[in-house]
């Protein structure tokens, strides 16, 4: 079918297959990667089961067994859920050394150990204690002791009734004995805000650290020590402890051991996370020629669980390097040149070492594949060649699961950069509107929706996402912003929000709307932004500080900074230090940044979906906003999704969500939807 004889349908009223039900049937979201010899796991996030997530074995000769299903298929009776809550952001929930893994389980935090391949123990056993009161002890990072056989090492983070929670380094025993003797759990750092990334080879054991007011993406210092073994194998402490690299605008991310035993680390002391090592005599060096390169092998330490780079042979590294909004992947080699693969990636979300060393495993994708865990071979002849990827699980649109269309449908994304407020650039992903089987009116130009990320301090994915093709198959473009204070373009970049949060992202998201539609390729009274929590901050902002937007929608968005600053968790608790001001010091600063406080500029319609057990951004801060909506008399919708975190887990809440905003969004801009949607529920001048 050729373009000018394909039906010609109103931009937003195109009939698309991609519906919402089919984003979240069969889908599952892959988050971390590890090896255990010739055995390859992986963690999935599923909505059809109700957000939880399960680990995943692929076993030599390519056989696939979901643990939890494995030792009670009788339905279930335990809906164990490996993930974290520490840090509130989790990752690092679980780890798998010779056929045992650990995790940490949603529903009390404690840890459990089970052996797949053992007839004697498959049911999850607890090996932690339980908490004084419910879910107050989290752990994360797990990983063997190398000096201590039968011992773990983690961070735990303990919460009391009152005061903010303690992270520490402990050792945990494999065994169970901590579960009738707490005191068998073994503190070996105490003291920092903050403790992360723990790594142990031999007897050395090396973390970071960081202390309030500062992010981990701020300011971080890298710290090793020698682990003392009592006689009777039990860790006792460490000695030697010192300070190895890093300090409030040094941030370090990823230590990790060498096989020579040097201790390796990302950091951004020359403006870009690049790999640095210390040496076993002591000496710090950077991996790279000249010192640095301007690409990003690291980043923003929101989860636990990251890896960024891994060991090959003879001292060289395989890592994810990112430039211009797009991942690579890259062999540093042991002389200091950095070689790019020419990989099909342009998102790496983990690179893991494989048992043999003589490849890796990653979680990547691209344009026209999802997020996928895949086995990389790389052939070492002198020069590092990529020589195969296996993908373990179906992810590109050729091969894509049930209830996806082909890859005729996907619209790839163009990285964009466009002049914003004072000549500064800023950049985004663009993605025009696209569906093989219509067409728009030739006298017409597509809606716009401007996607915020969250955050603030993370950037925009440049993989294969559904839910945005959800929009461009169905006639609407889309901008994936990343405003100045995004990662992915150094630190100088990143550090252009301190101080002007809700001013930068701000000025940023209309620059992006603005561009777009002056170069003609997008409606510009037809104006849409949207965004979830940092991102519902800045979609909230935008739209009472400016008039460039005809609508918007926010997901658990923040609306009032004095009271994020209140009651947030101690994470993010001083995080508004550097994005705005010392809190109350500058409190007339988070008022006058504060949507909730500038409602007379709510004009545009506004709809928003809230979580009701949200930690991060309570639910009052959007009942705020919507009774504002209300006494103004401004169009709006609201929904609270209940069950709900911060961020949306649930199969037919994530669906209800999305096809609330295309109602919201068909009522809004004038046309009739192909998809037959309910209408929201207390909607009001909609």
């Amino acid at each position: 079918m050729t373009q000018n004889s394909k039906p010609v349908v109103p931009f937003g009223a195109w009939p698309s297959p991609i519906t919402a039900e089919s984003l979240v049937k069969g889908s599952a979201s892959v988050g971390e990667i590890r090896a255990d010899g010739s055995d390859i796991w992986w963690s999935e996030q599923r909505p059809q089961e109700g957000g939880r997530t399960v680990l995943v074995r692929r076993s030599d000769g390519a056989q696939r067994h979901e643990l939890f299903d494995e030792y009670d298929p009788q339905g279930r009776s335990r809906n164990w859920n490996a993930r974290t809550a520490l840090l509130e952001y989790g990752g690092g929930a679980w780890a798998v050394n010779g056929g045992t893994v650990v995790f940490a389980d949603w529903a009390d935090q404690r840890l459990y150990r089970v052996d797949p391949t053992s007839e004697q123990n498959q049911t999850p056993q607890p090996i932690t204690p339980e908490p004084p009161t419910p879910r107050s002890l989290r752990y994360s990072e797990i990983s063997w002791l190398d000096s201590a056989p039968g011992w773990l090492l983690c961070v735990r983070e303990s919460h009391a009734p009152e005061g903010e929670p303690v992270e520490e380094i402990v050792a945990v025993p494999l065994d169970g004995r901590a579960v009738d003797d707490p005191s068998m759990v073994k503190v070996l750092v105490t003291g920092p805000d903050f403790v992360h990334q723990p790594v142990s080879s031999a007897d050395k054991v090396a973390w970071i650290s960081w202390d309030h007011p500062r992010m981990p993406w701020d300011g971080t210092e890298l710290m090793s020590g020698t682990l003392v073994v009592d006689s009777d194998g039990t860790p006792s402490h460490l000695d030697d402890q010192v300070l190895v690299a890093g300090g409030p605008e040094e941030s370090i991310v990823q230590p990790g051991f060498l096989s020579d035993g040097s201790l390796c680390f990302c950091t951004d002391r020359t403006g870009w996370w690049n790999p640095w090592r210390q040496s076993p005599d002591g000496e710090v060096v950077s991996m790279v020629t000249g010192g640095g390169i301007d690409v990003e092998i690291g980043g923003p330490l929101w989860v636990g669980g990251s890896r960024w780079w891994c060991e090959l042979s003879n001292g060289r590294l395989l890592a994810s390097a990112r430039s211009n909004g797009s991942d690579a992947l890259v062999v540093v080699e042991a002389n200091g040149d950095v070689n790019e693969l020419g990989s099909p990636f342009s998102e790496i979300g983990q690179v893991v070492g494989s048992s043999d060393g003589k490849g890796a495993l990653v979680v990547a994708g691209s344009a026209l594949s999802e997020m996928s865990p895949l086995l990389v071979d790389v052939m070492d002849d002198g020069e590092a060649i990529l020589a195969g990827i296996e993908v373990l699980r179906p992810a590109t649109a050729d091969q894509q699961e049930p209830g996806h269309p082909d890859k005729t449908w996907i619209s790839e994304p163009k990285h964009i950069t466009f002049e914003s407020q004072h000549a500064r650039i800023a950049h985004g992903l663009f993605y025009p509107p696209l569906n093989p089987e219509v067409r728009g009116p030739d006298d017409e130009l597509p809606p716009l929706i401007v996607m915020i990320h969250g955050g603030p301090t993370s950037a925009a994915r440049h993989m294969l996402s559904w839910a945005k093709q959800f929009w461009t198959s169905r006639g609407f473009a889309v901008v994936d912003v990343d405003y100045g204070g995004s990662t992915g373009y150094g630190r100088p970049y990143r550090r252009l929000l301190e101080g002007n949060w809700g001013i930068v992202d701000v000025e940023d998201a209309v620059a992006a709307a603005t561009y777009l539609s002056e170069d003609g390729r997008v409606d510009g009274k037809r104006l849409a932004i949207r965004g979830g929590s940092a991102g519902g901050f800045t979609t909230l902002a935008a739209l009472c500080f400016h008039d460039a937007f005809s609508a918007g929608a926010s997901l658990y968005g923040v609306a009032d900074l004095n009271a994020l600053a209140a009651d947030t968790h101690k994470f993010e608790s001083r995080y508004l230090d550097s994005l705005v001001g010392p809190w109350p010091e500058d409190k007339t600063l988070y008022d006058q940044r504060s949507p909730i406080n500038h409602t007379d500029g709510f004009n545009a319609p506004l709809i928003v979906l809230q979580g009701s057990e949200d930690e991060v951004v309570p639910p009052n801060q959007a009942e705020m906003i919507v009774a504002a909506l209300a006494d103004k008399g401004v169009a709006h919708a609201y929904l609270l999704f209940e069950g709900e975190q911060h961020g949306f887990r649930q199969a037919p809440n994530i669906v209800r969500a999305l096809e609330a905003e295309l109602w919201f969004y068909s009522r809004v801009f004038g046309f009739e939807s192909a998809d037959e949607i309910e209408p929201v529920e207390g909607a009001v001048g909609l």
